[in-house]
Order: structure tokens, then C-alpha cells, then sequence
């Protein structure tokens, strides 16, 4: 069985930049796509951005442009960087695999928290 563990979540001012990675502890399979979703409180959980094994992704429109993610296969590791943060990226960033681009899979990690604020 196998667990993402997440790390890079913190407080930043708006403009600023962070970097969250995630990464997979354990058997969860081969060929799968991993992303990143967040949920702000009192909205629905949202997809940011996702990333198949061969490299290929989707965005969320919400962050096009300001945020991209990447992954490192040999480690089993995504990250996410983050760039110009605004006030309404703040919410809980949750890893996930297991799924394709377009539809989460069954695993999840625990959550960081974003905070964007002055």
C-alpha cells in the first residue's frame, strides 16, 4: 500500500512564490498520473494541475500561467511551483494518484496549507 507525503506549504505574501512537492512512499503501481488539488474553505475540492508518466498536463484555468507542474519519475516525486500568488490561491493542497490527468485517483495525501496574505 502505498502514501504521499507533501511538503512545501506555508505563509506568502501575495506576488511571492512557492514550490510543493509530493512524494510516493511505497507500491502504488506503475503508469499512473499524479496531480494536485485544493479546496478553499467552503468551496468544492478542484483540480490545479495533473501530469501523466509520459510528461503530458492539465491546468486548471485558474492558475494557467502562473503555475507549473513537473515530475520526477526516477524519484517518484511531482512538485508544484507556484508563481505571482494571489490572496484566492489560499486552501489546503492535496497530492493525488492513481487517476488520469482529467480524474483523480484513489490516493490522496494528508494536505498543506497555501496561505496567501500580507
Amino acid at each position: 500500500q502505498g502514501q504521499l507525503v507533501e511538503s512545501g506549504g506555508g505563509l506568502v505574501q501575495p506576488g511571492g512564490s512557492l514550490r510543493l512537492s509530493c512524494a510516493v512512499s511505497g507500491n502504488i503501481g506503475s503508469d499512473y498520473a499524479m496531480g494536485w488539488y485544493r479546496q478553499a474553505p467552503g468551496k468544492q475540492r478542484e483540480l490545479v494541475a495533473s501530469i501523466s508518466s509520459d510528461g503530458t498536463t492539465n491546468t486548471g484555468g485558474t492558475v494557467k500561467g502562473r503555475f507549473t507542474i513537473a515530475r520526477d519519475n526516477a524519484k517518484n516525486t511531482i512538485y508544484l511551483q507556484m508563481n505571482r500568488l494571489k490572496p484566492e490561491d489560499t486552501a489546503v493542497y492535496y497530492c493525488n494518484a492513481g487517476g488520469s490527468i482529467f480524474f483523480g485517483g484513489d490516493l490522496w495525501g494528508q494536505g498543506t496549507q497555501v496561505t496567501v496574505s500580507s
